[in-house]
């Protein structure tokens, strides 16, 4: 590797509304005085991007920063990412060029423990990569109260709990997050979810396996799980219900996931094997065969959970259960991503594992906070059922499937051993929701098109579902979120034109403006 970076990239990210308000929310925190902040962004919500941001704003103001990853194949998507905004970087890493004179170093902390000079590196604010891991390190812990207490300290995650007492609020202070998973799937940045699940009878069975450091013992989990009869099922789910579609499995360990790979090539499908000590190069290599399509599936132990960004990737086998909430938003997380350019229109989860009963769903997040010891947070998950006709999962509470409309008796029926698909809450109730959204949006765009006022269709809604739309569902509701400067331009000179016939003044045209539109620019349309 080179001592010093390329020079600055021209084009660098643009970035969605939600990472800039992200961006800027973190900035108000640092100005209120807070030093150790949480950035909690769910895995496809863009963390690299925001991340360069950053370091882009910090290197701007002439200050030195470290980010610190605990995986070597981040080392090389952070240095890439930071190229991206022109950043001059440096290494502290095996096998790449230390250049100590970067305003910005890119730090493996398994290199640092056998490095020493970075303790005198006079770094204004440290980066923590997957803060829910390299915060609790003993690199981490040292840079925090020790080498660096006096520098602000950021630690960005997908998933901020973590297995055990010590929790991410015990060293960070406050926090802020982007939306929501659901939130996202609805501006169309993630992608939908379809889950199947297997019914009790099929299940992993976890009688004898232990629990070690907060999760299942990996010996007990391999007697459990690597068992020819499960690893062929699995192989039948997949031809039944997602054939031909671009698939990673997550793996109890190395031997397990050679063993689903081999599986799968015994039934004509082509499959390959990634693992920790697959070298870099030919990882990418797998990961290309993977997004063209050559390779059907790839199978992994603790490699694709995290890092790994092929967007193509349409199906998730959850084959490893685990009590560990933080390491299944991250697998679940690898099917979120949107691929326009391959038609993705889903992602699917295929769970033997039983790790959405026992878990939940990323749609079902309601809100991010900040864990602690004394609070750590819990996942309630509702208990489901199956119904005996249409085998659809569904939530315990619901009396009428929504599927066939089986009504269910005060006995219980008896499940079948195919694995179904799994609704999570937020699914279910966003049904209706969904319907309205759609409804108020459409009538926006068909006032817009009348020349009718904004308030039309929000009497129009609430004669048709009895109460007032969310405010927010204006945005983008009739250019979309990234609306051209002729577009802004078209809704100022509609909105003014309404004002004058209903005589508003100019502060009811801005704020109209900026329902549509957002906060950002506007005065540029307004001069």
């Amino acid at each position: 590797m080179p001592a010093k970076s390329p020079p600055p990239s021209l084009h660098p990210p643009t970035l969605r509304p939600y990472q800039s308000q992200l961006i800027k929310d973190l900035y108000t925190r640092l100005g209120q005085g807070h030093r150790r902040v949480a950035i909690i962004a769910g895995t496809g919500a863009g963390k690299t991007v925001i991340g360069g941001k950053i370091c882009a704003d910090t290197a701007a103001r002439g200050l030195k920063l470290m980010f610190l990853v605990h995986l070597d194949v981040l080392v090389r998507q952070t240095y890439q990412k930071m190229q991206s905004f022109g950043l001059h970087c440096g290494f502290i890493k095996a096998g790449w060029q230390e250049d100590p004179t970067a305003p910005i170093q890119i730090a493996s902390i398994q290199t640092m423990e056998k490095r020493s000079w970075w303790r005198k590196f006079p770094a204004n604010v440290v980066f923590f990569d997957e803060g829910h891991t390299t915060v609790f390190s003993q690199i981490g812990q040292e840079i925090i109260y020790r080498t660096h207490p006096k520098a602000v300290h950021l630690a960005m995650t997908a998933t901020p709990y973590r297995l055990g007492k010590e929790q991410l609020g015990d060293h960070m202070d406050s926090f802020v997050a982007s939306p929501i998973p659901a939130e996202l799937q609805r501006m169309g940045y993630l992608a939908p979810m379809q889950y199947y699940g297997v019914s009790t009878d099929s299940q992993i069975s976890l009688e004898g396996v232990r629990t070690r450091a907060g999760d299942y013992d990996e010996r007990d989990l391999k007697n459990a799980c690597d068992r020819p009869e499960l690893v062929q099922r699995i192989v039948e789910e997949w031809h039944r219900l997602t054939p031909g579609k671009r698939t990673i499995a997550f793996c109890v360990d190395v031997e397990h996931a050679r063993h689903v790979a081999e599986a799968f090539r015994a039934a004509n499908v082509s499959a390959a094997v990634v693992d920790g000590s697959t070298p870099i190069k030919q990882r990418q290599q797998l990961y290309n065969a993977l997004r063209t399509g050559e390779l059907l599936v790839l199978t992994s132990c603790n490699v694709i959970s995290i890092g790994f960004d092929e967007p193509s990737v349409e199906v998730g086998l959850l084959l490893r259960p685990t009590q560990s909430q933080a390491l299944h938003y991250q697998q679940v997380g690898r099917l979120l991503r949107i691929s326009p350019a391959t038609g993705k229109r889903y992602g699917i989860i295929l769970d033997q594992a039983n790790n959405l009963r026992r878990l939940g769903f990323p749609e079902d997040i309601q809100a991010y906070r900040l864990p602690t010891s004394r609070e750590p947070g819990t996942t309630e998950v509702t208990p489901t059922k199956q119904c005996p006709d249409c085998n659809r999962l569904t939530w315990g509470f619901i009396m009428t499937c929504p599927g066939c409309g089986y009504i269910w008796p005060a006995e219980p029926a008896v499940n079948t051993e195919a694995m179904v698909e799994v609704y999570s809450e937020e699914v279910l109730h966003q049904i209706e929701r969904r319907k309205m959204y759609d409804f108020f949006r459409s009538q926006r765009q068909k006032a817009y098109r009348e020349g009718a006022a904004p308030s039309w269709p929000i009497a129009v809604f609430q004669k048709e579902f009895g109460c007032a739309p969310e405010p927010d569902w204006c945005f983008g509701s009739i250019f979309g979120d990234m609306p051209s400067l002729e577009d802004r331009y078209a809704y100022r000179n509609y909105l003014i034109k309404v004002a004058q016939r209903l005589g508003k003044d100019l502060t009811w045209v801005i704020q109209e403006f900026q329902q549509e539109c957002g906060t950002e620019g506007w005065q540029e349309v307004f001069r």
